[in-house]
């Protein structure tokens, strides 16, 4: 699924800047306000875990969210990698709504920092780009058990990601959990009806089946892909090993791969 969220949103177009520092003490430019700071690279490893069904992905993945964003310490600017930015960023850094989001303490502190990247992003133009940094808000929230902000905040990444560009059917998928874990049920069921009706691919229309069916017992609660997958048949003892191994989910790995590239 993911990796830390990727540089490829971050720039949201051409990137103006690119400011790594060349000292060897590893210093790091920002690319909007120019100053230096100190961020530790991150290289993380794949998830072991099935991943939620908005694709957040299982651990050990799962508990290194505090690494996945980095932020200047002098403008507060938070990006995948704060030495790129899209050329509008620095004004909508600079911003009165930008200003406001930072100091509202509030929010959780790792909160804020996605919701600042969400807002740099959709100040931008990168609409699913944002909606995707404000439901990382929103599993923070789950994770500080603030069902009020994150019901909040998925309905927010709801609200980006319709404002954008039409979606496939794997980001309509999280759409209908966002809305599901938000209470929205009249929403979230027409939705799922609607992406059933188009006949989409068989791994999706298997978490459709299970989002209707949580959608009608109106459950809230966090659930897995695996959850949506029918049991594997076992194996027949002289079936050749190699065959016993579990297919690859491509598109979760294509998923983390965009999200977390450097």
């Amino acid at each position: 699924m993911a990796m830390p969220p990727s540089a490829g949103p971050s720039s949201a177009g051409s990137p103006s800047a690119n400011a790594r520092s060349g000292d060897a003490a590893g210093a790091l430019r920002c690319a909007v306000c120019g100053g230096e700071s100190r961020q530790p690279p991150f290289r993380p490893g794949p998830p072991e875990q099935a991943p939620d069904l908005d694709l957040r992905p299982g651990e050990p993945l799962r508990g290194t969210m505090a690494r996945w964003l980095q932020q200047c310490p002098h403008c507060a600017y938070a990006a995948p990698d704060i030495g790129r930015a899209h050329p509008a960023a620095a004004d909508a850094v600079a911003a009165a709504p930008f200003r406001a989001l930072i100091a509202d303490t509030s929010h959780p502190p790792l909160a804020r920092r996605f919701l600042a990247w969400a807002h740099v992003l959709e100040e931008t133009g990168a609409l699913h780009a944002g909606a995707e940094a404000t439901l990382h808000a929103a599993w923070v929230a789950d994770d500080m058990n603030r069902p009020d902000l994150a019901v909040a905040w998925r309905r927010d990444a709801v609200a980006l990601w319709r404002s954008g560009p039409p979606l496939d059917a794997e980001q309509t998928v999280r759409v209908i959990d966002a809305l599901r874990r938000a209470e929205e049920w009249t929403d979230a069921a027409t939705t799922a009806e609607a992406l059933a009706a188009h006949h989409p691919p068989e791994a999706v229309a298997q978490v459709v089946a299970l989002e209707r069916r949580l959608i009608a017992a109106q459950d809230t609660g966090r659930h897995t892909l695996a959850s949506a997958a029918p049991p594997a048949p076992r194996p027949h003892a002289a079936q050749p090993r190699a065959s016993r191994r579990p297919a690859n989910n491509g598109g979760l790995i294509n998923w983390l791969r965009k999200l977390f590239k450097k």
